[in-house]
């Protein structure tokens, strides 16, 4: 069925994907104009130590700590290793229609939920604050019954961006947050603030921070203050990070549980990912180990997984250059359930 569907949407989009190619000339895209991953905030380029006259031993000790990041990327590195699960058909064309505007079309068909259709815009400003960053930059996608998400990033200074998010279920809100970042030379300061009612009096309050102690070393923590009629807690965890020239190790530890990644970087081609989870409301631990294989010559990537509780997954990507075309095939089995999920995609743009 596969391979059938395969042909049938080679030779019904080829022609699409020639007439694309020539209308746009085979220029890419800005490099600002690309969509963040689940619309997350966009990178922060490094920060660049002051140049100065001192060298030698005073330059060394004069060079400022490394910015550690966000704290929400202590484990994406390792995460970014795993293959995502997707089930059914997915069609997902993407057309530039300037250096500041993108839309995109999502078509899901699903054996299992609801096939959907989904329509997603990105505007992308023309504040520069680093060699790929423009801002401020405003996705969202709404799907055919009504349903939107959205966000709105924006860099007020040098050192602090600001994220607005809202989720709505057709006609009601459902989510929204706002939050502020700090990114000093050597710490990051987050504050969120999500779905806050004054009336009602409910809300959560984040705070992150991320300080590096040495240029591998970073250590910080996380706050959490939820509060809603009836009920009021806290939740509290550290966070340790150590960035060897080839590996990340993180580890994080709260009153919610324990979660520890590895990543290394075996070469250009392999890298690998392990992950341990445990949870103490769910009353459940679990091991993943996950890879991933690039063969730059063949245009394509591999990444696979298995974890403690007999699930098996794989994801195979291949991209036909020089068309704007990319095909993804995945396939998930739980060996425990005794259930196999397999799903087919093409990208175009």
């Amino acid at each position: 069925v596969f391979c059938f569907l395969f042909f049938f949407l080679i030779t019904s989009f080829s022609s699409l994907v020639f007439q694309h190619g020539q209308s746009s000339g085979g220029a890419a895209a800005a490099p600002g104009l690309t969509v963040p991953p689940g619309f997350g905030m966009p990178p922060v380029s490094p920060v660049i130590p002051p140049t100065g006259a001192a060298s030698g031993k005073e330059q060394e000790a004069e060079s400022p700590l490394p910015n550690p990041g966000a704290f929400d990327e202590c484990h994406r590195k390792c995460k970014e290793v795993f293959p995502m699960q997707m089930e059914g058909v997915r069609l997902i064309v993407n057309k530039g229609l300037s250096n500041h505007f993108q839309v995109n079309h999502t078509v899901l068909l699903s054996t299992m939920g609801d096939s959907t259709y989904r329509f997603g815009a990105t505007y992308v400003g023309s504040k520069q604050t680093g060699p790929a960053e423009f801002f401020p930059v405003l996705v969202g996608d709404m799907d055919n019954s009504g349903s939107l998400n959205a966000q709105i990033i924006h860099q007020i200074s040098s050192n602090i961006r600001s994220k607005l998010a809202f989720q709505t279920q057709q006609n009601k809100f459902v989510n929204w947050q706002g939050d502020a970042e700090f990114r000093g030379e050597d710490f990051t300061a987050t504050v969120t603030l999500g779905n806050p009612d004054v009336l009602v009096g409910s809300g959560i309050v984040v705070t992150h921070y991320l300080q590096s102690i040495t240029s591998a070393l970073a250590l910080g923590g996380e706050l959490v203050y939820h509060r809603r009629p009836g009920e009021e807690g806290t939740v509290m965890s550290l966070v340790g990070r150590y960035t060897g020239s080839n590996y990340i190790a993180t580890l994080t530890l709260g009153s919610a549980g324990a979660h520890a990644s590895y990543y290394h970087k075996a070469n250009d081609q392999l890298q690998v990912g392990v992950e341990f989870e445990a949870s103490t409301r769910m009353q459940d631990t679990s091991v993943s180990f996950g890879y991933q294989l690039d063969v730059p010559k063949a245009n394509l990537q591999f990444k696979g997984s298995v974890d403690s509780n007999w699930i098996v997954g794989a994801t195979l990507e291949k991209k036909l250059l020089p068309l704007p075309l990319s095909l993804v095939l995945c396939a998930f089995l739980n060996h425990r359930k005794n259930k196999f999920q397999c799903g087919f995609g093409v990208t175009i743009g």
